[in-house]
């Protein structure tokens, strides 16, 4: 895989500071595709999304509140079960997938007139996320997402045409993890990009994923 130069030297930096962040307490938890709009990455001049870290330090439990002031990005989240290596088929990223269930990320309004290497050393806006019960051996086929604020639906959409397919997702970041000398590891989430509508909570907001057979998950913004 060829990378763009920004992309290489983006990833290259955004390692550092997740190192940093380990050396400091925090815990591995995942990946994130980030830019997974088809309309962002051409205004970037990229043909594929990117990706960001999650740690510890920016976990949050389902119903908890964080302040208000960001995006809610409602997220399918792939539960990966085995290690898998940079260059890995798609039926190998397949059979890494454990369980699937809903996310929560929180993120920064972006801002990409910083340029894309300064957005990736930045971990690509991200504050926090939280995750709901997964379900293991589920497929996105057929699943509707539906976001609700408050208890009343803002939007719905189509989970698998959102999201992609969960194997070429997971490949793809074992691939642009591999590139910054990190691996995908078992054990570790990814959060699958955004699905529509993007949510900017108001302080007393409640943000709600369902995901239908795939579960439900919540954050209050205080």
């Amino acid at each position: 895989m060829t990378l763009d130069e920004r992309v290489a030297r983006g990833l290259a930096a955004q390692a550092v500071l997740r190192r940093e962040l380990i050396e400091g307490g925090a815990r591995p938890v995942g990946w994130k595709i980030g830019f997974n709009i088809a309309a962002v990455q051409q205004r970037l001049g990229i043909a594929a999304p990117v990706i960001g870290f999650l740690t510890s330090a920016g976990l949050l439990e389902p119903g908890a509140s964080h302040r208000a002031g960001g995006i809610a990005e409602c997220e399918v989240a792939i539960h990966v079960g085995a290690d898998v290596a940079p260059g890995a088929t798609r039926d190998e990223a397949a059979a890494a997938i454990a369980a699937l269930g809903p996310a929560i990320e929180v993120t920064d309004r972006p801002d990409l007139e910083l340029g894309l290497e300064a957005i990736l050393a930045g971990n690509v806006f991200h504050r926090a996320v939280a995750f709901g019960e997964p379900a293991a051996g589920a497929a996105l086929d057929g699943v509707a997402a539906r976001v609700l604020v408050n208890g009343e639906e803002r939007g719905a959409a189509d989970a698998l045409a959102a999201t992609g397919d969960p194997a070429a997702v997971v490949a793809h970041v074992a691939e642009l993890a591999g590139a910054a000398g990190e691996r995908l590891r078992a054990g570790e989430r990814i959060i699958a990009g955004a699905m529509p509508p993007l949510v900017l909570p108001e302080p007393g907001d409640r943000v709600e994923l369902d995901l239908g057979p795939l579960g439900r998950v919540a954050l209050a913004f205080a």
